[in-house]
């Protein structure tokens, strides 16, 4: 059971591949609209160096705007899950601007620093920033009242209660949001490439758009789907490492 487990996502993506495949043959879809994926692997194949080149790019615009919101969302959401006050102030400002949509912005992002590396930065940075800076301070204040009561009454400081209980409570939380935060990343990334890009797979996609190259767009989106699952899975092992003991079982009722 445990192997077939192991190997469903294969065969899941295998499946679905052959099907893909056997459809478009099937009902004789032009390449420009809808390559097959033999056809996709063979313009990865023959595109390989500069898909690698772009997609190290991306890589590490995601990576360094990821990295500045997991610094940033982490100390806003011990502020906000920790302080009533904080919370009144800044939540409502982080839902308004949670809600603006981030393409907007980069046509901002460009007019203030050009065009290049900055703007896909902080593209990727808005984009991870809310979710990880809202599971941290949830995490916070999921701490009984009651536990917090027995501590205070023990004599305990509010810097104490945070450091011994609060930031262990919110751990699993904000792993998980790690896990949400670096495939959104990758999100902004993209966007802000398409947008206003002059090298990542992001704009390797748009020239590939502006020559037909439909087989090359859909190389860039195996790309892209890729490094998201290789970045989840290496943050899914550290919450497993990390947060074990926040877990009882493996939370499936079948």
């Amino acid at each position: 059971m445990e192997k077939l487990e192991r190997a469903m996502p294969w065969l899941f993506v295998s499946g679905l591949l052959v099907v893909w495949e056997l459809a478009a043959i099937g009902f004789k879809v032009p390449v420009f609209i809808l390559p097959r994926p033999t056809v996709v692997a063979q313009a990865l194949v023959l595109q390989w160096g500069p898909i690698l080149e772009n997609s190290w790019v991306t890589l590490l615009r995601t990576l360094i705007g990821f990295a500045i919101a997991v610094v940033a969302g982490g100390l806003l959401g011990v502020a906000i899950g920790s302080s009533r006050l904080v919370y009144r102030g800044l939540y409502p400002v982080l839902i308004g601007f949670n809600s603006v949509p981030k393409v907007a912005v980069v046509p901002v992002f460009v007019i203030w620093f050009g065009t290049g590396a900055v703007p896909a930065v902080l593209t990727a940075f808005l984009v991870s920033f809310f979710p990880i800076a809202v599971n941290v301070a949830t995490g916070l204040a999921t701490v009984e009242p009651e536990l917090l009561d027995v501590l205070r009454s023990l004599g305990a400081r509010k810097s104490q209660i945070l450091i011994k209980i609060g930031l262990p409570r919110s751990l699993p939380y904000f792993f998980a949001s790690l896990k949400i935060a670096i495939t959104l990343a990758f999100v902004g990334t993209i966007i802000s490439e398409t947008v206003a890009g002059s090298a990542g797979i992001g704009y390797l996609m748009m020239a590939a758009t502006a020559n037909f190259d439909t087989p090359l767009v859909f190389a860039g989106l195996f790309v892209i789907a890729i490094l998201g699952i290789v970045m989840y899975a290496i943050f899914a092992v550290a919450e497993q490492r990390m947060t074990f003991w926040a877990k009882r079982g493996d939370g499936m009722m079948v």
